[in-house]
């Protein structure tokens, strides 16, 4: 198989089974279905991680917890500040999830953020949210008056960068994913098997964690901009 034919198939997210609901037929596809895996993965670990939580003598188990949940809010919160604090919850989860579903493919799994599909609703709900607290937080006339800043010439740049901002964030998550796949598969074509194992411990698991960190650091930023 060439390495065009490869990133078609890589491209291509293929229909696993169709829902009958209420006379309409809605089609699931590969990414939404490990999707599911990915979240059942994090619920279970969620659970087995906050059973049996005591405020005194406290085991290993919740100690590793607390250090985990210590360690993701620092994390986010770092850039959020103290006025973001309360969207931490949110950014923590994208973190998880995109964290997850890059590293995935180690266990044979097709990465959910290898879908276009996946990466723009990402992208959708962080800025969705991103207008939403700056509303919250600023009111209706503040939150317009922020497109006219620092003088009103820069305005029509201000109202594009509200839809520019989501493309951002989905295309650098999207393109960021598929360009490892492709630098992975031309060091398989070029060089030694070895050699691309090694790489693979990089692009699968580092870069995939490192543009999940990337993805929500841009959220947190927009967030911190949007309510200051």
């Amino acid at each position: 198989m060439t390495l065009a034919e490869k990133l078609v198939e890589e491209l291509n997210c293929e229909e696993v089974f169709r829902l009958h609901i209420g006379g309409f037929d809605i089609p699931i596809y590969e990414s939404v279905v490990v999707t599911w895996i990915v979240m059942a993965v994090l619920i279970l670990i969620a659970i087995f991680l906050t059973t049996g939580l005591k405020t005194q003598n406290i085991s290993k188990k919740q100690a590793f917890a607390e250090l985990i949940y210590e360690k993701l809010n620092a994390i986010v919160g770092a850039t959020l500040g103290e006025e973001g604090k309360a969207y931490t919850g949110y950014l923590v989860t994208v973190l998880l999830y995109i964290g997850l579903s890059n590293i995935i493919g180690l266990f044979g799994f097709k990465s959910p953020t290898k879908d276009v599909n996946v990466t723009a609703a990402l992208a959708l709900m962080s800025i969705i949210l991103v207008e939403a607290a700056g509303i919250y937080h600023k009111g209706i006339k503040k939150w317009l008056h922020s497109f006219v800043e620092p003088v009103a010439i820069v305005t029509p740049f201000n109202i594009l960068d509200v839809f520019t901002r989501p493309l951002s964030l989905c295309m650098r998550l999207f393109g960021n994913v598929l360009g490892a796949f492709v630098i992975m598969e031309l060091l398989k074509i070029v060089v030694p098997p070895v050699i691309p194992a090694v790489f693979s411990l990089y692009f699968d698991l580092f870069d995939g964690l490192l543009q999940a960190y990337v993805f929500v650091f841009l959220t947190s930023l927009y967030l911190k901009e949007a309510i200051e």
